[in-house]
């Protein structure tokens, strides 16, 4: 398979579990401490994936210069755009609690921004799954499995969300239907773009992603998984860190 349509269906089947925790959290009643307890995993694994499958290969690949730099743009740019969609009905996009998402009614245009926020958080993880292929001329299944086991309970929990606030069937699995695709463009884009750019820039972009994925894993995944829950989500999370970090060094 060209490599360029491997980076995409890696990234439809990473984005596949997006459409797979909608389907979980919207037609089944998953207690709140499960959904919690999910989140926390996934942000341990996505955690993990961060730090030694991406961060660090941008310190390889450029240096200390490019990988710092890159990981702080890509937290600003990210905390940019969460902002933003912040003030139109996006904050708590991944929330299935107390502090639920808003419905249209209640704040206009919020199931637009709810979408774009998907999107947000979904682009840089599955570009990173296009990029890895340049190293060795495979993909990096630790990526993409840290992606995959992210993707569910992120979207669980916001599909819980959205359905507490009144979205209908249509609206949850059109957002992930779409995202799941985005991916799929986002990792082809980030094959294609990274495979021409020199060594220390694609470091650097590695670093970007990174940087937006661990704001992304702060501002959203951390509050849902430790908001009014028991007191095991710290070990929950360090489990999920240990499971991507074991599959990185098998």
């Amino acid at each position: 398979m060209p490599d360029i349509l491997e980076a995409g269906a890696w990234g439809l089947v990473a984005g596949s579990a997006l459409l797979l925790g909608a389907a979980i959290g919207y037609g089944l009643r998953v207690p709140r401490w499960l959904i919690a307890s999910v989140m926390a995993f996934g942000a341990g694994v996505l955690l993990s994936a961060v730090s030694f499958e991406l961060v660090a290969e941008a310190y390889d690949e450029g240096g200390l210069a490019p990988a710092a730099i890159g990981t702080v743009g890509g937290a600003v740019a990210y905390t940019a755009g969460n902002a933003w969609l912040a003030r139109r009905g996006a904050r708590h996009r991944k929330r299935s609690g107390h502090r639920i998402q808003p419905s249209e009614e209640q704040q206009a245009g919020s199931g637009t921004a709810l979408a774009l926020g998907a999107l947000l958080d979904g682009v840089p993880e599955s570009a990173v799954i296009g990029m890895s292929l340049l190293e060795g001329g495979a993909v990096s299944l630790v990526t993409v499995v840290a992606v995959f086991l992210s993707n569910v309970p992120e979207g669980l929990s916001s599909s819980a969300g959205m359905r507490r606030a009144g979205r209908g069937r249509a609206y949850v699995f059109g957002v992930w239907g779409t995202i799941a695709l985005a991916g799929t463009v986002a990792a082809v884009l980030g094959y294609a773009v990274a495979g021409v750019l020199p060594a220390a820039v694609v470091a650097a972009v590695t670093a970007v992603a990174a940087g937006a994925i661990l704001a992304m894993i702060a501002d959203t995944m951390i509050p849902e998984a430790f908001e009014d829950t028991h007191l095991a989500m710290g070990l929950i999370t360090v489990c999920g860190f240990l499971v991507s970090f074991s599959l990185s060094h098998a």
